[in-house]
This record gives structure tokens, C-alpha cells and sequence, in this order.
């Protein structure tokens, strides 16, 4: 499929299918991927701690606190705009100031997916994304959805130009990806 300059972000829950719905667009259609965890888990990196979502979530608590709630925001839409990419995906978004300022950028289209909390809570202990991922109990899955990095997801979601339901297979989820984007990009 050949398309002009995409850049879609994705906005959801812990294990609502973002990831998921990323590794299948950089397969299927070679997109490039930034991830707001991914400058956070450069940095636990380079000070050598533990990689998990406490301290991704404590870390991204102090960091804005210290140089500002829209520091993440501002390095995340800096990299979009430097990236020669055709398709680009920006995952992760949860908070105004990610929208505010990707939505800056021209073409920019927000995507949220959602699935049941029953389902995410069940996806994120089969996954291995992070190292304490498979031992979480479902009382631990329910307090770290109520984390300062998780309450403003919905808010954001609210504010999607599309929303997909995730509590189907991966096929249908690639399926309503694919509709959206026929929906965007086919010549009229």
C-alpha cells in the first residue's frame, strides 16, 4: 500500500492492544515507532534500575514535576517532526499536553483502542513486556490503573478521531486498523 505521510498516535489502557496493534503496522506497513516509554526506559537503563512499570511511572512522575508536565510531549513531537518516515506511529499518548502538541503537527490522527478490563488484566500477565508483568494480581493490575501516569487515558480517548474495540482476535483488530486507514488515505 502506498501512502503519503501518516502519523497516527495511539491511545489506551495498560494491554489494550496498543503494542500489539504497533508490531503489526511496522510489520504490514513499515512504520516507524515512538513510544513515550522509550526515552523513560533509556534512562532507568542508564542508571541501572529495575525495569518495570513502577518505576517507568515513578520516573515519568519526577521528571515532569522537575522540568515540566509537557517535557515528554514536546521530545516525542520533536522526533516525529525530524523523521523522514512515511508512516509514523506515536504510542503511548496519555495526556493533554501529548495531544496538544501533536496535534501540531499536520496529519496528525489519535486512534484509541480499547478492550475490557477482565481481558487487559489477562493479556498483560501473558505478555513480557515488563519483568513483573506475569506475577501481577489482579488487586495490583487495578492500583496501577489508578496511577497519576494511567488517569488521564480515558480523557484523551475521548478525544480520538477514531476508537477501536480490542476484545476481539488480533485479526479483527488488524482488520479495524486497516478500514481506518482506507478510510484516511484512499483516493476519493
Amino acid at each position: 500500500m502506498s501512502t503519503p505521510h501518516i502519523i497516527l498516535g495511539l491511545v489506551g489502557e495498560m494491554a489494550a492492544g496498543k503494542s500489539t496493534l504497533t508490531e503489526y503496522l511496522k510489520s504490514a506497513h513499515s512504520a516507524v515507532t515512538f513510544r513515550f516509554s522509550d526515552m523513560l526506559r533509556d534512562v532507568l537503563e542508564r542508571l541501572h534500575l529495575e525495569d518495570n512499570r513502577s518505576n517507568l511511572q515513578m520516573l515519568s512522575t519526577a521528571l515532569r514535576q522537575t522540568f515540566g508536565d509537557d517535557l515528554m510531549s514536546k521530545v516525542i513531537a520533536a522526533d516525529v517532526q525530524k523523521s523522514a518516515a512515511s508512516f509514523i506511529i506515536t504510542e503511548g499518548v496519555r495526556r493533554p499536553s501529548d495531544v496538544t502538541y501533536l496535534r501540531q503537527i499536520p496529519g496528525y490522527i489519535l486512534i484509541a483502542v480499547t478492550a475490557g478490563e477482565r481481558l487487559r488484566y489477562e493479556r498483560i500477565t501473558k505478555r513480557t513486556e515488563n519483568p513483573d508483568d506475569q506475577t501481577k494480581t489482579w488487586a495490583e493490575f487495578l492500583s496501577e490503573g489508578q496511577r497519576e501516569a494511567e488517569q488521564k487515558i480515558r480523557e484523551i480517548a475521548a478525544r480520538a478521531n477514531f476508537t477501536i474495540d480490542n476484545n476481539g482476535s488480533k485479526e479483527e483488530l488488524f482488520s479495524s486498523m486497516e478500514k481506518i486507514l482506507a478510510k484516511l488515505y484512499s483516493p476519493s
